[in-house]
């Protein structure tokens, strides 16, 4: 049988190449059924999940963050404004690689270290689609340079933002405070819905005390972006509502002028008007620019101010507690005539020393003046602040008895004022020592505390308030920073009436004793601040104070001229004027300023000032 090759049988070729085709057929039907079937899967069954992401990047939603309110003092001077400045920001969930777009960014606009740490715990703090600050306060070459190079870097955005300024810087310092940028612990106890797009919040001062005021209601927007995240158009919007406003009583004319006074000296001077509480003036000496907390301060400058011998930093005004010294006195001589223990009349004769009854020691409590006042009433001991007889009267009325009565002036006691972290100064008792020190009260103790000395301590805010109280005749009110908010959405004005006690004495004629008395001190020819008194055309009440900042021993005698400056005698003043009505009570210390009767101008000052500013026609 002769041999046939199969590539000649064209049925056996025909039959090869219809058993492929059909393979063929079958695997492009199944392919096609496949891909129908996937289409149909992403059409019908998935259809809202992918139509929801398709959604989500075309469309994107946006925080408008609130208008921060303004703050003003009481005739309209701003303290406290918003500024517009370019910020570069990060939305961390657009960004693949963090670190090689930040160091991208790094060689277009000058970045810090203290600003990339501060964006990194920002980043790891915060949900990864909100807005981080990398960069503030962009110059327009900057804002150029990033523009141009927007396309590189996926996330990147530069938008204009209002930035917190404060024109009279170190001035208003303490009192209005500064906003900073929210940090991890405040994340934790902040609404986090309604700071979402909000960098900044209230760090100290009334910025922080009146937060939930002065913040505002975020807003939000949904818009439509490109591929490079460029915004083409709106699509629905809930507008912000911008925060409310303060308008304070504080008049900045007559805060300065109290500061040029003060000068180098470190202290507090506080003026409040006796019949509202309204905090005219608020010192603390020195300042230092919260501007430069805004942004995020370097370290550098940070290190500067925290290290500082002066402690710009620390607010004196409700911080600093110091011994009272003879302000303390007007206080202790109410509670003496009205508690019976020495009459108005009553006299004594003061040698320059005073014994304590009993005491075999026969330890000498000097006087101020070493050969003595001779001999001095209610009135005269006032007027030359004769320490003998105070001696006396503290040791006629007892530390208790001392201490129930001006506890009712708040001494002991926090004050109240619009800010936070006040601290309550001392008041002491026998009881107090047996908690505190587990030991009984010895009557030398109590002779010391009559003098405002000892362990007897008091901010400057609390002698103020006990000031304007007995310039009020007993009616004590919580001091107030604010006078009232301004509502931005309804344009109403919401005033805060404060509280008010009434300090009650079993005879009214005592606070005329007492205003005579006081009058003496400016306006006597004996008087500790006679000086402050000349030439002028009102008349004004006051009592200086001196207060030791170190013990002297009984055969030595003080010379400021040895003395190192921080160990020099604290100064003090209190006053209140026109004697007839009052209208502003002043209280001031100055660390080492030696003599209280060298502050009495200051206060003089700000009385008259207020007087031509606010004085009734």
């Amino acid at each position: 049988m002769p041999y046939r090759s199969h590539f000649s049988d064209h049925s056996y070729e025909a039959s090869i190449f219809k058993f492929r085709a059909m393979v063929a057929a079958t695997i492009c039907i199944l392919m096609l059924c496949g891909l129908l079937t996937r289409l149909a899967w992403l059409q019908i069954v998935d259809y809202a999940h992918f139509a929801n992401l398709s959604e989500h990047n075309r469309i994107r939603l946006m925080e408008l963050p609130p208008t921060r309110g303004l703050i003003y003092d009481r005739n309209g001077v701003i303290l406290a404004e918003n500024k517009p400045t370019f910020h570069l920001e990060i939305i961390p969930e657009q960004v693949e690689d963090m670190e090689q777009t930040l160091k991208g960014l790094a060689e277009i606009v000058t970045i810090s270290e203290s600003e990339l740490e501060r964006f990194r715990e920002q980043w790891r703090a915060r949900r990864s689609f909100q807005r981080i600050s990398l960069r503030a306060r962009l110059n327009e070459d900057e804002v150029a340079k990033l523009a141009v190079n927007r396309h590189r870097f996926p996330g990147m955005d530069i938008n204009a933002r209002l930035s917190r300024h404060y024109p009279y810087g170190k001035t208003a310092a303490h009192l209005v405070g500064y906003v900073g940028r929210i940090n991890r612990r405040e994340l934790a106890v902040i609404d986090e819905g309604n700071y979402r797009g909000t960098t900044h919040i209230g760090k100290t001062g009334l910025e922080k005390y009146y937060e939930s005021e002065l913040h505002g209601q975020v807003g939000r927007q949904n818009v439509e972006v490109n591929a490079q995240g460029r915004v083409l158009r709106v699509i629905d919007k809930v507008a912000s509502v911008s925060g409310n406003d303060l308008i304070l009583n504080v008049d900045i004319e007559l805060q300065q002028l109290a500061e040029k006074m003060l000068g180098d000296l470190l202290g507090a001077v506080i003026a409040i008007e006796p019949h509202t509480g309204a905090v005219v003036v608020f010192v603390s000496n020195p300042g230092f620019d919260p501007n430069l907390f805004v942004h995020g301060i370097s370290h550098k400058n940070y290190d500067a101010l925290q290290h500082d011998i002066d402690k710009p930093l620390f607010n004196r005004a409700i911080f600093g507690q110091y011994p009272p010294a003879s302000t303390f006195k007007p206080f202790l001589g109410l509670a003496g005539i009205e508690q019976r223990h020495f009459g108005p009349k009553e006299s004594l004769y003061c040698k320059g020393h005073y014994l304590l009854p009993g005491d075999e020691t026969e330890r000498k409590y000097r006087d101020w003046k070493k050969e003595g006042h001779g001999r001095v009433d209610f009135t005269i001991a006032m007027e030359q602040s004769c320490d003998v007889y105070f001696y006396e009267l503290a040791y006629r009325s007892n530390i208790d008895s001392m201490h129930d009565f001006m506890s009712k002036f708040g001494f002991g006691k926090r004050t109240g004022i619009d800010l936070l972290g006040e601290r309550k100064g001392l008041l002491p008792s026998t009881e107090w020592k047996k908690r505190v020190h587990r030991t009984v009260w010895y009557p030398g103790e109590t002779l010391i505390s009559g003098i405002g000395q000892g362990y007897m301590l008091s901010t400057p805010m609390q002698l103020a308030v006990a000031t304007a109280a007995l310039a009020a005749r007993g009616e004590k009110i919580v001091p107030r920073l604010l006078k009232e908010v301004h509502n931005s959405q309804n344009d109403t004005v919401k005033a805060r009436e404060p509280s008010r006690t009434m300090i009650n004495l079993r005879n009214e004629n005592h606070w005329q004793i007492m205003f005579d008395a006081l009058e003496k001190v400016v306006h006597g020819s004996l008087g500790t601040a006679r000086a402050t008194g000349w030439g002028m055309k009102f008349k004004m009440a006051g009592k200086t104070g001196t207060a030791q900042v170190f013990g002297i021993a009984q055969d030595e005698e003080y010379d400021a001229e040895t003395v190192a400056k921080k160990l020099r005698d604290h100064a003090l003043f209190i006053g209140f004027g026109p004697v007839k009505d009052p209208v502003l009570a002043v209280a001031i210390v100055a660390e080492n300023g030696e003599r209280g009767s060298k502050m009495g101008p200051i206060s003089r000052e700000l009385i008259k000032r207020y007087m031509e500013k606010y004085a009734k026609q």
